[in-house]
């Protein structure tokens, strides 16, 4: 109010609102605080994780609350086991921070610690966030543009909208009332202390749970505003827990998905990966082809819109995609790990199959068409994102490999498969097999390869030699004064020498290469052939 009557005073305009939208909404409600006893929420405490246990522990032993939040506690009293444990308190960053050894702040829209257990590829991350305040963003400061275009207006400030509602920074504290108000949907805005094995309900999140629904906390047009990527978590959890949509929560999102298009590009990729690496990729796209966010005018995903969406359909590339998607569920069933370069591989493998055709078509050489290829396809559906560099490596790597495999060659068989990323570059392989874009007889050779002996690795290529060697073809040449053909049919069949040097088509050359054919044949048949010095040219260079 002071500064308003200063403003009023200097005669300065009343600010304008963030969005009439936003100041019209109504305020989000705080909702009634509910205990759940263990015998109602029914939580397994096997299931819980020990370090987010001692995380709560240590802050509530310190003298400050402590709960395990979030999508963690809705996993839990769906008797799912949650891949990440976060914990929520009213202690700040900074104090948290004291309370362990290893714990880092980080975050800039939001301020988190982030307190680490373990080294290596073994360590554990337990996210741990400050209760915030519900703040009405009618009243925050606006500022134009999105977080990259606006770093120097939004430093400094703690309540930061844009010029459509969304929130840039909050970095407010608050009860725990209002940082339950604040969620996005009634089921992430549970906490559970483990000490007690309360769950600690206020907005029928666990009633919402049992009944599978996804239902939005307060008025869904104004929570879509305030942060658009909701409209995306919402095709997440559709798509990961197999729940249905509130209708109030899912008749807005039409209407605001334009409002995606203020987000920064990073965000929006980090959420795509999320949809597709979380083991229900394809009913993840199901949902986004159902809700308008696949090959739309606004090219919310282009990588998706490449890979679902092409300008011409091709069955061949659905087949190939369809079976990316497919294989990566199974690989999160089966527990075993999913790399983001592998499937991005997979979903703009055909953008740069037919860019690298056109260049080589224009008299570019093979692999620097490739290179300029994937370039064109990284600006068009990639672009400026962080870790670029490494994802765009694994996924050159990956379709370096490609021709290679295809030519097979006994000199190259060898170095491929000392590769790093062999085996991504053979899963790929092995799906374009399965697609039908090659023979399978191929994929299982190098399967055979990868996986045999020293001796049955010689005994593959030694066949591969055999079928590949030229056979040699005699060409008459001029004839020279011997014996009538009588004479010479009339001679006894006598075992036949090497040629003359001199003689077109039975030189020495194609004595050498007979040699090498019949020690290739003779390994390939499982005995010891005699190596020849050009066989060891053959198998070396």
């Amino acid at each position: 109010m002071i500064r308003k009557f200063i403003d009023r005073l200097l005669g300065k305009a009343p600010a304008a609102p963030a969005a009439d939208a936003a100041a019209d909404a109504p305020a989000i409600p705080l909702g009634q605080r509910v205990e759940v006893p263990a015998e109602a929420h029914r939580i397994d405490p096997a299931l819980l994780d020990a370090n987010a246990v001692r995380v709560v522990r240590t802050l509530k032993e310190a003298g400050y609350e402590a709960y395990i939040v979030g999508g963690a506690v809705r996993d839990l009293i769906v008797g799912l086991r949650p891949k990440d444990f976060d914990v929520a308190t009213d202690a700040t960053p900074e104090q948290v921070k004291a309370l362990f050894r290893r714990a880092f702040i980080i975050g800039r829209r939001f301020r988190l610690v982030h307190v680490v257990f373990g080294r290596g590829r073994e360590h554990e991350t337990i996210e741990v966030s400050t209760f915030r305040a519900y703040l009405d963003n009618a009243a925050a400061e606006q500022v134009p543009g999105n977080e990259k275009t606006s770093k120097q207006a939004i430093e400094g400030k703690h309540h930061v909208v844009d010029a459509s509602g969304r929130v840039l920074r909050d970095n407010v504290w608050g009860p725990q009332v209002e940082d339950a108000a604040r969620r996005d949907f009634t089921i992430n805005a549970m906490y559970h202390d483990p000490t007690t094995q309360t769950v600690v309900d206020y907005h029928g999140g666990l009633a919402d749970a049992r009944a599978r629904v996804l239902r939005m906390i307060g008025d869904p047009a104004t929570r879509y505003r305030e942060d658009p990527v909701r409209i995306l978590r919402v095709v997440r959890f559709a798509a990961k827990l197999g729940f249905g949509i509130d209708p109030a929560t899912e008749r807005p999102i039409a209407g605001m998905v334009p409002l995606l298009a203020n987000v920064p590009a990073s965000r929006l990729f980090d959420e795509m990966v999320k949809l597709l690496q979380t083991g229900h990729a394809v009913a993840s796209v199901e949902q986004l082809r159902r809700h308008g966010l696949v090959g739309g005018r606004l090219s919310i995903f282009p990588v998706l819109d490449a890979a679902l969406a092409p300008a011409q359909p091709n069955p061949g590339r659905e087949t190939f995609v369809r079976l990316a998607l497919e294989d990566t569920d199974r690989r999160v069933a089966e527990g075993r790990a999913v790399a983001p370069s592998f499937l991005l591989a997979c979903l703009l493998w055909h953008d740069v199959q037919e860019r690298w055709a056109a260049l080589r078509a224009g008299g570019e050489p093979p692999f620097p068409a490739l290179q300029q290829a994937v370039d064109a396809v990284f600006d068009a559906r990639v672009g400026d994102i962080s870790g670029r560099g490494k994802l765009g490596a694994d996924m050159r790597e990956i379709w370096a490999m490609q021709p290679r495999f295809e030519r097979r060659t006994p000199s190259s068989a060898n170095s491929l498969i000392a590769q790093p990323r062999f085996r991504a570059g053979y899963d790929f392989l092995r799906l374009r097999a399965d697609a039908g874009e090659l023979a399978p007889e191929l994929a299982d050779w190098w399967e055979d390869f990868h996986l045999g002996s020293d001796d049955e690795r010689e005994a593959l290529l030694a066949d591969l030699r055999a079928s590949s060697a030229p056979r040699v073809r005699r060409v008459p040449g001029p004839r020279a004064a011997g014996p009538s053909p009588e004479a010479a049919e009339a001679a006894p069949a006598t075992a036949a020498a090497p040629p003359p040097a001199g003689r077109r088509g039975g030189g020495t050359g194609s004595w050498r290469r007979g040699r090498r054919r019949r020690a290739g044949l003779t390994a390939a048949a499982g005995r010891p052939g005699r190596q020849t010095p050009g066989g060891r040219r053959d198998q070396e260079g």
